[in-house]
């Protein structure tokens, strides 16, 4: 019972934290159903991902065009193309994508970015 009530109070910590989302979903995990939804049809893995292939020609093989691939990216880069967009990319809204929601995308995408 101890123990039990000691799993719950860090389940509740992590989740007021926000390290844990509704659902049981980790910040990461959250981004990366975050990516899945808006992101992958532009900046997926492979041929057919027109963000892909532009960041795979502007970089040359200098940094991989697959955002999923990258481990430069920070949440303040994120943050700043989703909300602001570049070239043919939108900008995203809050109505869209949450600050919250962002938040957890650059969580995602800079995972293996160590800090």
């Amino acid at each position: 019972m101890k123990k039990l009530l000691s799993v719950g109070t860090a389940l509740m910590a992590a989740l007021a934290s926000g390290q844990i989302w509704a659902g049981g979903q980790t910040v990461v995990e959250r981004g990366q159903a975050v990516f899945q939804e808006w992101c992958v049809s532009c900046h997926g893995i492979g041929p057919g991902h027109p963000g892909t292939q532009a960041l795979d020609l502007r970089y040359q093989g200098a940094l991989p065009g697959a955002l999923e691939k990258r481990t430069d990216l920070t949440p303040e880069i994120v943050r700043a193309f989703v909300r602001n967009g570049i070239s043919v990319m939108p900008f995203f809204r809050k109505v869209e994508i949450s600050d919250a929601e962002l938040d957890a995308l650059g969580s995602y995408l800079s995972r293996s970015n160590p800090r």
